[in-house]
């Protein structure tokens, strides 16, 4: 995965949900949204599906600054950090806002991105 941060972790899921949370919050990220991909296609679509959750975080220093550089950047926004279950094994991962910045080619983001990615990977390295 080249637009991604991604690791398998020894956790159970929840655990892991409830990792994540916790180590985006050390790094100042908070949580706006949650989907539960599982329950969702469940009730929509009567499907089951292993767990997946997408966590939507957003620190909002660096979106503050983002968004003084690029009016439109909230279509972008927030950072997803998702946490499956698949095959019996727990994966984390998060989006890597560099690549996701390359799309716009305001080169006003670059740094921006850079460090939310540092600070991302730290998220997913301690989880």
């Amino acid at each position: 995965m080249n637009y991604g941060i991604k690791k398998q972790v020894s956790m159970g899921y929840g655990e892991a949900v409830e990792k994540a949370r916790e180590e985006l919050k050390k790094e100042g990220f908070g949580v706006l949204t949650e989907i539960d991909v599982k329950a969702t296609l469940k009730k929509k679509l009567d499907v089951d599906v292993d767990k997946y959750m997408i966590l939507g975080a957003c620190n909002p220093t660096f979106a503050h600054k983002a968004l003084q550089a690029e009016q439109d950047l909230g279509l972008m926004l927030p950072c997803n950090t998702i946490i499956y279950e698949k095959g019996g094994k727990v994966f984390v991962a998060a989006i890597k806002p560099t690549i996701q910045m390359e799309k716009i080619g305001n080169p006003k983001l670059s740094d921006v991105a850079a460090e939310v990615e540092k600070q991302l990977k730290k998220v997913i390295d301690n989880i």
